[in-house]
């Protein structure tokens, strides 16, 4: 699966991600794109946006054959996220074009 990691989200999450090709919004250049331009670049060249930006999903129209994941966890730090690979990957899996979804616990 093709999956477009956020800039929010730490790179060293790209080694926890076998099996998939993930490429980030640093490698190609889209640091400090807005969300909504974001996410119509994503679509069609990625499969999954991955993102810990909860307000995505209620701020942006997700494109129909782009998926979105988002992770709800205390931080953003690898040590963080750690404990949702398996949920994750079993999501990134099951994921939809056009469909949002997210996965952990809220922040606390």
């Amino acid at each position: 699966m093709r999956i477009l990691l956020d800039e929010c989200l730490p790179r060293e999450l790209l080694g926890y991600l076998a099996g998939h090709a993930v490429t980030t919004v640093q490698q190609l250049d889209w640091h400090g794109l807005k969300n909504g331009e974001l996410l119509k670049k994503a679509a069609g060249q990625f499969e999954v946006f991955l993102t810990i930006d909860q307000l995505l999903i209620r701020q942006q129209t997700i494109p129909p054959n782009l998926g979105v994941v988002t992770i709800r966890a205390r931080s953003n730090r690898i040590q963080d996220l750690l404990p949702l690979i398996p949920e994750l990957l079993r999501t990134l899996n099951e994921a939809k074009p056009g469909k949002a979804v997210s996965i952990g616990r809220p922040k606390r």
